[in-house]
């Protein structure tokens, strides 16, 4: 037999047979197999969205032929480097010390308060990056706008946390998705596999967290639905 792992309970108000008003414990999420929640843990850590910008960027330096051609192999580098920096060393490094001096509860940030001053702190990173790249002549249009989606899906995560815990893994996913969806659309792309692994992990990611986290629905589909606003409001404003 597989272990089932708990499932997250919530309280509702329901009428039972007998006309009486009682409260009832409905699962949020179903109950899924052990194997199955870990290996959506696993795709959570693999398209973590630290982890999703230097993809793009990586993307965008090495796959695409368009946008660096001409560039050496070391100025390559430096632009991932520095992505790597803001979007994913920094970031971890923040979230690090804030557990180390209990500002947090948790590194996981599984509660709205522990993912305010993340929010507050990786935003600075995120605008910082946009910045640089908005200053720089040879940094493509494309990639600068999606370094602004990365700072406004932030941003507008930041607000929306007070009233629910949103995921942060759909916003990436609702970011990549909309980026890539804009490549194709302006006929960037060599080859329609690279929008299918972007819908697919779009996919995967969403589905991971409703399986292995205690994030509703209503929270995922929150964030995802934020990421593609925030890539749109890019293309449009940046």
């Amino acid at each position: 037999m597989q272990e089932i792992l708990p499932s997250i309970m919530t309280t509702r108000l329901a009428v039972d047979e007998k006309h009486e008003l009682k409260e009832i414990n409905i699962p949020e999420n179903p109950q899924q197999p052990k194997l199955l929640i870990l290996l959506a843990r696993f795709i959570s850590v693999i398209f973590h969205p630290l982890f999703i910008p230097i993809y793009v960027v990586w993307f965008l330096l090495y796959v695409q032929p368009y946008f660096y051609a001409g560039f050496s192999d070391w100025d390559k580098s430096k632009i991932l480097i520095s992505a790597i920096l803001m979007y994913t060393f920094f970031p971890l490094v923040t979230v690090g010390l804030l557990k180390a001096l209990k500002f947090i509860d948790s590194i996981y940030l599984k509660t709205q308060r522990d993912r305010i001053i993340p929010y507050v702190v990786c935003g600075i990173w995120y605008f910082w990056m946009w910045y640089v790249w908005h200053n720089l002549p040879d940094i493509p249009a494309i990639q600068v706008k999606f370094g602004f989606a990365i700072f406004l899906a932030s941003s507008i995560g930041l607000i929306i946390n007070s009233y629910m815990k949103v995921s942060m893994h759909a916003l990436a996913a609702g970011v990549l998705l909309v980026f890539m969806l804009t490549l194709a659309f302006a006929q960037y792309l060599d080859s329609p596999i690279y929008l299918t692994i972007a819908i697919l992990i779009a996919g995967l990611s969403c589905t991971a967290r409703l399986i292995a986290s205690d994030h509703s629905a209503v929270e995922v589909y929150t964030g995802l639905f934020i990421g593609i606003i925030s890539q749109l409001l890019s293309n449009w404003l940046a």
